[in-house]
């Protein structure tokens, strides 16, 4: 997936209601539970190689929002299973298919999987990372369970095969029947907690500018400094934009065995948002063999002024902060 940032175009960013408490997800490989991961692929999304600070010479455009769409570039997500019932295990299926309509068999390994599945409910109460099974006829499969009814966006993030096929998040969505109740999207907070660990949340998250953002994972007051590589990176950061649950994949600056990135208590990611708005991002990291998942609340302010740079870790409005409550990630991931 890439070091510095990755707003690829499918669904952007968080959802202005974001859920309650936000639960760890470990049973089934929470929020994106891998083994040790392989070697860490950049991967550069077109908008990437445009963003740089304004006032060097080329203006930053408009980061764009990803996930939004459920066919681009020749691809199109067909999700086989549109429904499915609350609170109770089913089977999620899909395919991706080509613009002739045949299903792909053929992806690039990025961060160890040659592709990442997304679930998120509208309100951002309810969030999990997945790995699904790919079948031999291209038809992709995993057992999960929705605790709660409502809208679900399904996001598949993947990279086909082929030599200069570009990295691509289609979504869809998807339908989970039972009685609906909406949870209220928690306030920004700087620090979150999760199963133990606090998470702190340093820099801002600013529409059309890129900016650092560093999590400092610590527990019992003590900074984590053994975390643990997780496909391919000691962190990974997924924001999805309040009200249309546009996708934003941030990813982290530097890899396990780079000779400069410590294992912990910082991971840091540099992230340019799409626009202003409120985004709820969703930190996955692994420690003691499991995979956890810290939730933030965060408003990205106005967009930065032409000659003013991405990263100056604060700014009027444009500051991240997180919530200790978050999106349920009970038993997040299946490979």
């Amino acid at each position: 997936m890439q070091n510095t940032l990755r707003i690829t175009a499918f669904a952007a960013v968080l959802a202005a209601s974001f859920g309650a408490a936000y639960g760890v997800g470990n049973a089934m490989d929470p929020v994106i539970g891998d083994p040790a991961p392989a070697a860490h692929t950049e991967h550069r999304p077109a908008q990437e190689k445009e963003d740089r600070p304004r006032g060097s010479g080329r203006e930053v455009p408009d980061a764009p929002a990803g996930g939004l769409q459920i066919s681009e570039g020749g691809y199109t997500l067909d999700l086989r299973t549109p429904r499915v019932p609350a609170a109770r295990t089913t089977e999620l299926r899909f395919s991706i298919r080509d613009d002739n309509g045949r299903p792909v068999t053929g992806f690039q390994r990025e961060h160890d999987k040659e592709l990442h599945l997304i679930l998120a409910a509208q309100d951002l109460a309810t969030f999990r990372h997945l790995h699904p099974a790919r079948a031999a006829d291209g038809t992709w499969s995993i057992r999960t369970k929705l605790p709660a009814a409502g809208g679900y966006r399904l996001f598949a993030d993947f990279t086909p095969e082929g030599k200069g096929a570009k990295n691509l998040i289609l979504g869809a969505d998807l339908a989970v029947s039972g009685d609906y109740r909406p949870a209220a999207l928690p306030k920004p907070a700087a620090t979150t907690t999760v199963d133990g660990y606090a998470v702190t949340l340093e820099g801002p998250l600013r529409p059309g500018a890129a900016g650092e953002l560093k999590l400092k994972v610590t527990r019992d007051g003590r900074p984590v400094t053994d975390l643990e590589p997780y496909l391919g990176a000691y962190g990974h950061l997924i924001a999805l934009r309040s009200g249309d649950l546009a996708y934003l994949h941030v990813h982290p600056n530097g890899e396990p065995g780079d000779g400069r990135t410590k294992p912990g208590p910082e991971v840091s990611f540099t992230a340019t948002a799409p626009s202003v708005g409120t985004y709820r991002l969703f930190l996955d990291f692994k420690h003691k063999g499991t995979v956890r998942t810290a939730a933030f609340t965060v408003t990205a302010g106005a967009p930065a002024a032409p000659g003013e740079g991405g990263s100056d870790g604060h700014g009027s409005g444009d500051g991240g902060t997180a919530e200790p409550s978050g999106a349920e990630q009970t038993g997040g991931h299946g490979h």
